[in-house]
């Protein structure tokens, strides 16, 4: 995929339209009665193991976490139930064995940005064993007919579940047999994200089915799409009245924040043994994004916003895997789509400026969209067949974050003055990236 590829799948992404997202009910408080609801049984601040029923008795379910799944694993026990090896005709090997388990796969994979995955880990008699999947918690599980295993449904699902909050985690039981859950998904962080609250039903058999959606928090402007530096310390918000200078003033400071970004990683590329032109391709990334700092700041400065200077802390150089994560979400993903969206801006903003400064920056993050991709193909040649796969399921979570992101409502003189595309369309472009290059 080169600039020219890109360019000619961005002309086909802006003129796409699809049907209208999911629609949400309401926003804030209100939202799902938590009537005849009760919270979560917890251990430690974990959802408790104890309350299942499952197919086959066991002696003793342990609920583990393993972090840093491509790097160096770590297992961790979150909670347990039972007494370990209880009727095993040899306790002392059955024991021996339950400490020495291990799983690096898990039936709730995420990386958020370290990858890790949840699994259950039994004792029944002498036989020690671990369910590191959806099919086999179900296995263990059997019917879904306590609470406990409805909420332990929802969790493998991917939803997360308060112990504390009752409108972020909730159980009740239905009269056919049922259960209705309310859980959440995404995070409230950045302009355009959502956390959003939802009302699940678990059936007997363990279908879990969206029945409501309710945003519940809206995120602010402090972590925004661009390509994002680890490290980066400061969320570039400002007190200003003029909503055109507080978002011109975020976009300066991610601008200047990509800088960094950009250095670090031809310092990477080099350590790596990447070809000069790689490197040459980043550090020229870096200059282009000092012009547009200084764009951007204008722009800001020109409504009565004095953008906030990014701070980023420095790191070590990072393995080879980090980088092509890090590359696969921020670049492959959120640069790629910033590119079509300062094209998009730049062929409809309302305001001359912000279309005269788009037309530089879109051509110059089409090339940095042309860099990530090449960077992409380079680093997955050099990975083994797991840690390729992790990098392409971190691009596809990446890609539902922003299809998330995206689908918000936002000010329609906002969209207009600044050019940006109604919901309905990003959901679309989204949509057509996906298709045709995400996947």
């Amino acid at each position: 995929m080169n600039s020219d590829q890109l360019r000619r799948l961005f002309a086909r992404a802006l003129s796409a339209s699809l049907a209208s997202p999911l629609l949400l009910t309401g926003c804030g408080s209100g939202g799902i009665s938590l009537e005849g609801y009760t919270p979560p049984a917890c251990d430690g601040g974990s959802l408790s193991v104890q309350g299942l029923s499952p197919a086959a008795q066991t002696d003793f379910v342990e609920l583990r976490l393993v972090a840093d799944l491509y790097t160096t694993p770590r297992q961790q026990t979150l909670a347990s139930s039972g007494t370990p090896c209880e009727s095993a005709t040899q306790p002392v090997a059955c024991n021996a064995e339950l400490e020495a388990l291990s799983s690096e796969e898990g039936f709730r994979s995420l990386c958020e940005p370290d990858c890790y995955a949840y699994y259950l880990v039994t004792t029944r008699g002498d036989v020690v064993e671990a369910h590191t999947s959806e099919e086999a918690l179900q296995a263990f599980l059997g019917g879904i007919d306590t609470a406990q295993e409805a909420l332990l449904r929802v969790f493998a699902e991917g939803y997360s579940l308060s112990c504390t909050e009752l409108e972020k985690g909730a159980v009740k039981a239905n009269a056919d047999g049922t259960f209705n859950v309310v859980a959440t998904q995404g995070v409230a962080c950045g302009e355009g994200s959502n956390l959003t609250q939802y009302l699940l039903e678990v059936t007997p058999s363990g279908e879990v089915r969206v029945k409501q959606a309710h945003i519940l928090e809206r995120g602010t402007k402090g972590c925004t799409v661009g390509r994002r530096p680890e490290g980066l310390r400061s969320d570039g918000s400002v007190a200003c009245a003029d909503a055109l200078g507080q978002h011109f003033a975020l976009i300066a400071h991610l601008e200047e924040a990509s800088i960094t970004a950009f250095l670090r990683l031809r310092d990477e590329l080099a350590l790596h043994g990447a070809a000069v032109e790689l490197q040459q391709a980043a550090l020229r990334s870096a200059l282009d994004e000092v012009a547009h700092t200084e764009v951007c700041g204008r722009l800001a400065r020109r409504h009565g916003a004095t953008p906030e200077r990014a701070v980023v802390a420095p790191l070590p150089p990072r393995p080879l895997l980090e980088v092509a994560l890090d590359n696969a979400v921020e670049g492959c993903v959120r640069e790629t789509y910033g590119a079509l969206l300062a094209h998009h801006q730049a062929l409809h903003a309302e305001d001359g400026e912000v279309r005269e400064a788009m037309v530089r920056i879109a051509e110059d993050e089409t090339r940095h969209a042309d860099l990530s991709w090449a960077i992409d193909r380079w680093t997955v040649e050099r990975l083994p067949s797991a840690e390729r796969a992790a990098v392409r399921a971190a691009r596809q979570r990446a890609v539902e974050a922003l299809r998330a992101e995206v689908s918000a409502p936002t000010d329609g003189a906002l969209l207009r003055t600044l050019g940006l595309p109604e919901p309905k369309v990003a959901v679309a472009m989204v949509d057509l990236l996906s298709r045709e290059l995400w996947n």
